[in-house]
């Protein structure tokens, strides 16, 4: 069963994945704010302010207990790209992943190597059934 993982913006996003890169070390609104740095011309108050709203929507812990206030995520990369596709496929597709799968399938140019691995994954799904 799929924990319920709240909706996070795309700024928050980026937040997640400094987080993410360093976990299960958590940071300061510092050295998150010096991550971002280069990717992002956001001020060390914004970077606080995306960090307190993920707090906020129970995403990101903090440990009060030290002087400086430390941030970690409470849900892996995997959750919440899990609950991010699955809302992006029902606002766009209506929920169906074939139409998803089938618009890819056709835009993109795949390798080889790709067509074999998704074949790989087809065939041990119609396995599983």
């Amino acid at each position: 069963m799929t924990k319920h993982v709240p909706k996070i913006s795309e700024a928050e996003w980026e937040v997640m994945e400094s987080l993410w890169k360093r976990s299960p070390q958590p940071q300061t609104a510092n050295e998150v704010y010096k991550a971002l740095q280069g990717h992002t011309d956001w001020s060390p108050k914004t970077v606080r302010t995306l960090l307190d709203r993920l707090v906020q929507k129970e995403v990101v812990g903090v440990n009060r207990d030290t002087k400086v206030y430390t941030f970690f995520p409470l849900y892996s990369q995997d959750e919440c790209q899990r609950t991010e596709a699955k809302s992006f496929i029902q606002r766009i597709y209506g929920g169906a992943f074939k139409s998803l799968l089938v618009q890819f399938m056709e835009e993109e140019s795949l390798s080889d190597e790709e067509i074999n691995e998704l074949r790989s994954i087809l065939d041990k799904k119609a396995k599983d059934k």
